[in-house]
């Protein structure tokens, strides 16, 4: 079967549908090819026995950007909600203030006079030029937040996020996302005046009904007819003035190639690419997140999402209470809790049986005493193999062979994993708009 097409868009995830939509609303022909059965990549949702989960880990609507962000509340018009973000860090059984720097009184004593301590250690090293240079993400970080709050929270968290050492980590993408601490800030928390850190999240949007894929649905709501779901692109070759893209029975010719799928996934279906880009491809890191799914009897802890840094609570990173977003995802009566693990290919966790993660989010919510055991009536899990790009050491130097090729063959590159950056929902849409020079 052939289909002619102006524009074929590789992917029916969040960028992909916002792309269509935007060209398509200027008249554009434009064809969007998913692979699998239902469009949204990562902000899927899994609606059963009355819950609501977003399978690829917990997502809240909030930007700096307030033009994404006023996009984004426009497309869900009605179906929205805010909320007052409550967000702990569960550190020596206590629930700490987020982020840490603003939550230091909330401390053992020994501790918090560590992570003061040190801040301005680094601090007073910083303003005589005495600091080493930042070659390493984990060099930033101490070099930011000085050794207590590294050694506390920011590595031992780190490390489980990215499950990536940051030590080989490149420092460059930091900047810009995470702020540095003001110093007024890190005294009153300290001493236990409120100060409040990440002030562009703290008051959150979350839809209502259907989870986080009711932006991405209401988003491609004027391009249903030009979306084709379970076609994996396996091929990708140019056939005289047009491009080839097949899955194997099918095949679409298109003037115009925009992925947004994972470079990965591109570069197994392009033909004739040189060795050189092929390494620089496969040496790009990433890694997959598994979501567990709880569903309990009576209300969970009043929190947004919990950050569990400590290596024995088990395998998740972070842990949130989706029916705190909205009344429309758990039964009344009822809450839900969504714990989030990131692993790899060949890591313990890749080879677990479902049942057998479950049991062990399951024993560290007890342990943690948040759950009780026979209070869980619900239990899911799903997994997304592409979830967060990690910069290694070598990523610029990869990254850029990789792009200067995509540039030459003419195929634009728009997106969290097709741009290969660790971009939130806001920087997809930013993405889209920055390519399209979408202007309202």
């Amino acid at each position: 079967m052939y289909s002619e097409v102006t524009t074929a868009i590789l992917g029916g995830g969040l960028s992909g549908i916002t792309l269509a939509r935007i060209l398509r609303g200027r008249g554009e022909d434009v064809f969007v090819l998913e692979a699998e059965q239902e469009i949204g990549g990562l902000c899927r949702s899994r609606n059963d026995a009355g819950f609501c989960f977003d399978t690829g880990g917990s997502h809240i609507i909030f930007s700096r950007d307030q033009e994404v962000l006023e996009f984004m509340l426009s497309v869900l018009g009605d179906n929205r909600d805010e909320r007052v973000r409550n967000t702990r860090i569960f550190y020596k059984d206590r629930y700490v203030k987020y982020p840490f720097e603003n939550g230091l009184s909330d401390l053992p004593k020994e501790d918090c006079y560590f992570c003061l301590s040190e801040f301005i250690k680094t601090l007073i090293a910083a303003e005589k030029g005495e600091l080493p240079p930042i070659v390493t993400f984990a060099d930033w970080i101490a070099s930011t937040f000085g050794k207590g709050i590294a050694d506390c929270y920011l590595l031992p968290y780190n490390r489980k996020i990215w499950n990536f050492p940051p030590e080989q980590m490149s420092p460059h993408w930091v900047e810009g996302r995470v702020p540095r601490p003001p110093v007024d800030d890190i005294i009153k928390s300290a001493v236990g005046i409120e100060t409040e850190g990440y002030t562009h999240q703290a008051i959150f949007s979350y839809p209502v009904q259907g989870g986080i894929e009711a932006l991405v649905q209401a988003l491609a709501e004027p391009v249903r007819d030009v979306v084709t779901c379970s076609f994996r692109v396996r091929s990708i070759r140019r056939g005289g003035d047009a491009w080839e893209i097949g899955d194997g029975t099918r095949t679409v010719r298109a003037d115009r190639v925009i992925c947004t799928i994972p470079l990965q996934n591109l570069f197994a279906a392009l033909v004739g690419v040189p060795p050189g880009v092929q390494e620089a491809v496969e040496a790009l890191h990433y890694n997959s997140v598994c979501s567990v799914f709880i569903g309990v009897r009576g209300r969970v802890p009043d929190i947004s999402w919990l950050y569990v840094p400590d290596p024995d609570l088990g395998l998740m990173n972070r842990i949130s209470f989706p029916s705190n977003y909205s009344t429309g995802v758990a039964p009344e009566g009822y809450g839900s809790i969504l714990a989030e693990i990131t692993y790899n290919e060949g890591d313990p966790v890749s080879g677990m049986a479902d049942e057998e993660i479950i049991g062990n989010v399951i024993g560290s919510l007890e342990e943690m005493d948040l759950i009780r055991r026979e209070e869980v009536i619900y239990t899911g899990l799903d997994r997304h193999r592409f979830a967060y790009v990690v910069y290694d050491l070598r990523y610029l130097e990869n990254i850029a062979v990789v792009r200067d090729y995509c540039q030459s063959i003419g195929i634009d590159l728009v997106g969290r994993f097709a741009q290969f950056e660790y971009l939130n929902m806001d920087g997809c849409i930013r993405s889209v708009m920055d390519y399209t020079g979408w202007s309202g």
